[in-house]
């Protein structure tokens, strides 16, 4: 199965896309973990990793080549997980001719969904314990009494705002190119772990069973 998770910063997808993996037998593939692989290896040029490290985007077909190498590797043979791209239609349609290229295709693209300002109650309320590295939440996961509590500078709300609405701008093109291939999934990203992932199981169903 080739599948790419898609859904906006603090939907779950990581934690969701560990255990489609498990389920499947496919290897999680995530962008961001890639390129910081790539900057330590010395595969990047010099001046790209000074432009990664004030902000700026990687281009795209530094990002395709990463992503045509990776997906070359044996243990991808049973397909992939990828977390974190394509983010626009242009890399999507990137991404389709690579695959294309080697006779592949996607078989879905799942949408996790989760409104913007549950997204931001999400990340708001997040504390970082500052000695152990523990992370609660005030109002669905209280820390205990005496704990050392950090609020982490990108947990800010106009911070996370800002996140949330950048996605939103980026992916505004991407689901409907993917939903006119017939291969988008929209799951409901709201309720706890167990639900969410009893319902991005139910929409893998038919991929799982082969």
């Amino acid at each position: 199965m080739r599948l790419i998770f898609v859904g906006p910063p603090g939907a779950g997808k990581g934690t969701q896309a560990k255990v489609v993996c498990v389920k499947a037998g496919i290897v999680q593939i995530s962008t961001g973990d890639m390129l910081r692989a790539a900057k330590v290896a010395g595969k990047l040029p010099a001046d790209l990793v000074t432009k990664m490290a004030a902000g700026s985007l990687v281009p795209d077909d530094v990002v395709i080549s990463l992503i045509d190498e990776r997906t070359k590797a044996p243990d991808c043979a049973n397909g992939f997980l990828l977390d974190g791209f394509p983010r626009t239609a242009p890399q999507a349609e990137a991404l389709g001719k690579l695959l294309a290229a080697r006779g592949q295709a996607l078989d879905v693209v799942l949408a996790l969904e989760v409104p913007a300002d549950l997204l931001i109650e999400r990340a708001v309320l997040r504390r970082t314990d500052k000695r152990t590295g523990q992370i609660y939440h005030l109002k669905y996961s209280p820390p205990p009494p005496g704990a050392d509590l950090e609020h982490r500078a990108d947990d800010l709300e106009e911070v996370v705002r800002k996140r949330v609405e950048t996605y939103e701008a980026m992916t505004a093109e991407l689901l409907p190119y993917y939903e006119g291939l017939g291969i988008l999934k929209r799951v409901n990203g709201v309720g706890s772990v167990e639900e969410v992932t009893g319902r991005i199981l139910a929409a893998l169903g038919e991929y799982l069973a082969r």
